[in-house]
Formats: C-alpha cells, sequence, structure tokens
C-alpha cells in the first residue's frame, strides 16, 4: 500500500481509473486492464482493484479476478461504503459459484452480502440477494418471484432482466418449457435491446438461455438468439464466460454443422473448466466426445471420456462410443440406467430414447426397441418439441425396418428427414438421407443412389468420416462409383462448401451470414472467392453448380 501521495500522483491515478472505466464500457478488456494496473502502481484503491476484476473476468481469469475483487470488498468495508461493498461481496458469490464451483465459498460470500448490507433501510440489494439465494440453497421459485417483484419496484433494470432469465431456466427445469422459454425470450429481447446498465447482465441472460435451449432440445432457438447477439459479440466479445455457459454455445454450434468453431469453443470450455470442478469438466470433456463421435474419431471420443472413473456423467458420448464399436448391450445397459435416473424429465429424455432403441436394435431386443420407440413417441406428443419429434419418427422407422415393414419404415423416415431439414441440423438430415436410401435400395436403387450421394457429399463437407464411409461402402453395394467428394470442390475450404451448399438452396447473402455466425461482409466475401474458385460467372451459376452436385 502506498501511503502519502503527491496532487500529481493522485490526477493520474484518477485518469488512468477513468481511461479503465471508458475502457470497460467500450468492450475493450485488454486496455482496462492495463490502465487499472496502471493506477494500482500509484494507489491501492476499490475502484482501481473492482475495475481490475471486472477487467480479469471478462477475459476469462476469474482467479485472478476474484483475488482483485475480494480486495476491492476489503477496502470498501473499511471506508463505510455497505452498498459498495455488498456488491462486490455478491459478485464474488457469483464467481465462486458459477467460474469456480466453490459453493462453501459462494455461501460465506453471500451471508457476508447480507450481513454488510443489512443495516440499510431499505437495503437496494435485497432482491440480489434473494436471486442468488435461490441458487445456494432454494426454494428457486419464490425467491425468484420475490426478486423479480422487487427489481420492478426498486426500478432495478438488471435485477429485473436477469430474474426473469433465472426464472424462465427454473420453469424450464421444472419441465415448465414453453412457460420458461416464453420468459427466457422476453429476457433476451430487453436485454440485447440494450436494456441495461451491467454488461455482465448480458452474460446471465444468454447463458440461462442457452442452458434452458440444450435442455428443452430447442436448438433452434438457441442458434437464433445467437444471431441477434452477434452485434454485441463483435464489439464486446463472447458473453458466454462460464464454463457450462460455454459448453451449451459449442453444442449449438456441433448441431448447426459449425464443426471447426464448435471445436474451438468445446475446447475453451474444457479450459475453463479446469476451475470449476469435475461437474463442468465433466460435461465440456462429454460435448467434445459427442463432437469426435460425430466426426467418426472414436479412439479420441474414447480418450475424452477416460479421464473419468465411470461414465455415469457422461452417458449419451460413452454409449454412441460403445455402439459404434459394436458394445451394444454395454451402450444398452449404460442408457438404461440413465432413462432411469431420468425419470419422466421429457425435457432431456428424447436423445437417451432415440440412441436407447439404436442400442436395443443392434443387440437385437425388437420388443425392447418398440416399447422405447412408443415411449418416445409419448414424450415427443408430451413435450411438443420439434426434434423430439423427428427422433422419435427415425426410432419408429427403425423399428418397422426391423420388422420388415419397409414401407411404413420409408415413411417414417421421411417424416424424419423433413422435421431435420427444417430444424437445419445438417447432421441428422445426412444420416436420415442414408437410412431413407438404405430403405429405397430394394425396390428402387436409383432413387437410392441418388439419396446415397447427396448423404455422402452433406457427410464430406461436415468432416463425418465414419458415416461418410457407410455412404460409400452402400454406393458400392449398389453398383455406383463412390466418389470421395465431388469434382472441384477440393479446392474450396469447408467454409466456402458451407456457403456454396447454402446457395443452392437460394439463401440471399444475409440469409447466409445469418444462418452462418458470420458477418455479411464475410458471407460476400466467401460468395466471391466460389465464383472465382470454380470459374462461375454470377451466382445463377453458382446455384445451378451447387444443384447439379447435390444431385450427382
Amino acid at each position: 500500500m502506498i501511503g502519502f501521495m503527491s496532487s500529481a500522483e493522485d490526477v493520474d491515478h484518477s485518469a488512468a481509473v477513468e481511461e479503465g472505466r471508458a475502457a470497460l464500457r467500450a468492450g475493450r478488456w485488454a486496455d482496462a486492464r492495463a490502465e487499472f494496473e496502471r493506477a494500482l502502481t500509484q494507489q491501492e484503491s476499490a475502484d482501481a482493484f473492482a475495475g481490475l476484476a471486472d477487467a480479469l473476468w471478462w477475459l476469462c481469469e476469474a482467479k485472478a479476478s476474484v483475488r482483485c475483487r475480494e480486495r476491492a470488498f476489503v477496502l470498501l468495508r473499511k471506508s463505510g461504503d455497505a452498498a459498495a461493498a455488498g456488491r462486490q461481496a455478491i459478485d464474488l458469490a457469483i464467481s465462486y459459484l458459477v467460474n469456480l464451483g466453490n459453493q462453501a465459498a459462494a455461501h460465506g460470500w453471500l451471508a457476508r452480502a447480507a450481513r454488510v448490507t443489512g443495516p440499510l433501510n431499505p437495503n437496494p440489494l435485497q432482491g440480489w440477494l434473494w436471486l442468488l439465494q435461490a441458487f445456494v440453497s432454494g426454494p428457486k421459485d419464490r425467491l425468484l418471484h420475490d426478486a423479480l417483484e422487487f427489481a420492478r419496484t426498486a426500478g432495478d433494470t438488471d435485477l429485473e432482466l436477469v430474474a426473469l432469465a433465472d426464472l424462465g431456466l427454473a420453469l424450464v427445469v421444472a419441465d415448465e418449457v414453453d412457460d420458461g422459454l416464453t420468459l427466457l425470450d422476453e429476457a433476451m429481447a430487453a436485454t440485447l435491446a440494450g436494456e441495461y446498465e451491467r454488461l455482465d447482465t448480458v452474460v446471465y441472460a444468454s447463458c440461462d438461455m442457452l442452458a434452458a435451449c440444450s435442455m428443452a432440445g430447442d436448438l433452434d432457438r438457441a442458434a437464433q438468439w445467437c444471431r441477434v447477439a452477434d452485434e454485441f459479440m463483435l464489439q464486446y466479445g463472447s458473453p458466454f464466460l462460464y464454463a457450462r455457459c460455454r459448453v451449451h454455445y459449442g453444442s449449438v454450434l456441433v448441431e448447426k454443422g459449425q464443426w471447426d468453431r464448435a471445436d474451438a469453443e468445446l475446447r475453451a470450455a474444457l479450459g475453463m473448466a479446469e476451475d470449476a470442478g469435475p461437474g463442468p469438466r465433466a460435461e465440456a470433456a462429454a460435448r467434445l466426445a459427442e463432437l469426435r463421435v460425430r466426426q467418426g474419431r472414436l479412439e479420441e471420443a474414447a480418450a475424452l471420456l477416460a479421464q473419468f472413473d465411470g461414465v455415469a456423467a457422461v452417458p449419451i458420448p460413452a454409449a454412441a462410443v460403445w455402439l459404434a464399436q459394436g458394445e451394444a448391450g454395454a451402450a444398452a445397459a449404460l442408457l438404461e440406467r440413465h432413462r432411469a435416473r431420468l425419470g419422466d424429465r421429457h425435457v432431456e429424455l428424447a436423445p437417451t430414447l432415440g440412441l436407447l432403441v439404436d442400442a436395443y436394435l443392434a443387440t437385437g431386443d425388437h420388443q425392447a426397441a418398440e416399447e422405447t420407440a412408443q415411449q418416445l413417441a409419448r414424450v415427443a406428443e408430451e413435450s411438443g418439441r420439434p426434434h423430439a419429434s423427428a427422433l422419435a419418427a427415425l426410432a419408429e422407422a427403425g423399428v418397422l425396418a426391423a420388422s420388415g415393414r419397409i414401407a411404413d419404415a420409408a415413411g417414417r423416415t421421411d417424416v424424419a428427414l423433413r422435421l431435420f431439414d427444417r430444424l437445419d441440423l445438417p447432421l441428422d438430415e445426412a444420416r436420415a438421407r442414408l437410412k431413407s436410401a438404405r430403405l429405397a435400395a430394394g425396390s428402387n436403387p436409383e432413387i437410392a443412389i441418388t439419396e446415397t450421394r447427396r448423404a455422402l457429399r452433406a457427410f464430406e463437407q461436415l468432416g463425418a468420416r465414419r458415416d461418410a464411409d457407410q455412404a460409400a461402402a452402400l454406393l458400392r453395394n449398389l453398383g455406383a462409383a463412390a466418389r470421395v467428394g465431388p469434382k472441384h470442390v477440393g479446392i474450396l475450404t469447408q467454409r466456402e462448401q458451407e456457403v456454396l451448399r447454402l446457395v443452392g438452396r437460394g439463401l440471399t447473402n444475409p440469409e447466409i451470414a445469418a444462418r452462418l455466425f458470420i458477418s455479411r461482409k464475410t458471407a460476400a466475401h466467401h460468395v466471391s472467392s466460389i465464383l472465382a474458385k470454380l470459374g462461375l460467372r454470377n451466382r445463377a451459376e453458382a446455384v445451378a453448380y451447387a444443384l447439379q452436385e447435390r444431385d450427382s
């Protein structure tokens, strides 16, 4: 601690703090860090420590952020500013709970915040205290409703938006999916419109939205909100600053076929989870393993899962690996245990049931497969989720095909195919298309060849090696050439191949930008590059080329 300071040093300290605050408002986190560190070389102040804590938090340096915030709290307590000290204590409770996975420390800081602000009448932070109590002790609904009412009475917009988002997530967890998602839509709309004073409000609302959409299987809704958040991300960087939040974002990218970006996000989540405890680490590793399974990199997926003593925490990717390796019985047993743990939780059941049907069919237990497919159909009907309906249709098709009812199976596969296409889930769509081709192989080999080639093209563009090998094998069995990718496309990057596919579907540059989470300028650049590389004169020729390659 520097003792007495000259007036020049005091001015320099104040100027650095103000520069740091300006950098925080602009989202220039590294600049803010530098300014607050410069201020602290002149004087240790609560403002400088709190500002540095904010900058470090946005830079994903959670431990360093906590150390600075604790120092800010101590200085504010000594100064007698109870409200400001309480705010720092609340932020510490959040960081310990969500960033560092330390429930005991979160309890401690929440208690400290309550004690410090207790004498204040009225207490401006009472709503935030209720909000945090909902997560560290409960009961959630009552406390969240109290926090929301307090926010509206006090005019605290940040608290109102976070309480709305938290309540929405709590409702989804309680299987009141539609009501919960409605609240989350409201919170996201207001937040991304700029109805906030604190930038971290965007983080809290966005992470609640992603968690709820992931749980409900509503990835299209998550992708739509991520597109709306694009402007915020361009200015401030990713708002997905918690390990679990980053995992959910990576999962959306996986489902939407953005595997390069998904890989980067899930690796980042795995790194962030190092400080967050075994739960977030298991979840990050599980989602990255799921990506590796889709890519056909089974050994890498198994290695990711092997770091856990058991596989109870990561049942779906572990079962997918075992099923792909021919251990269908073990996969079925694992999924059965997971189904029992989930009980009647519709929002989480569908993926487990869909994979369990595949496992039963692989073991030859057709009765169990049929019963599970029927359960999945009930879940889809009661939940009203299109993704669950697609999984149910595909599961029913598998059961029908196993019993020799090929025409009926083809009809259910077509339903799944249309739903996956509508949801823009490229891998699921391609897999359904390949299943459709297999069903048509006996009666209409020409259609089977066409559909298999379309599936193969999609697998190659995604980088789904194992699926591509299966499609190529089917083509060979049908007496057709198993092409390892369309002519000329090898000179395109993976992203350019994705853009070409969307051009072929008639999307404009703004629509392509929205679909791929890129700027309009970047989309236009990709289209220009495609035209140059393929020797095409205009967009109409690009559409014709894409359609020809898709159907060939």
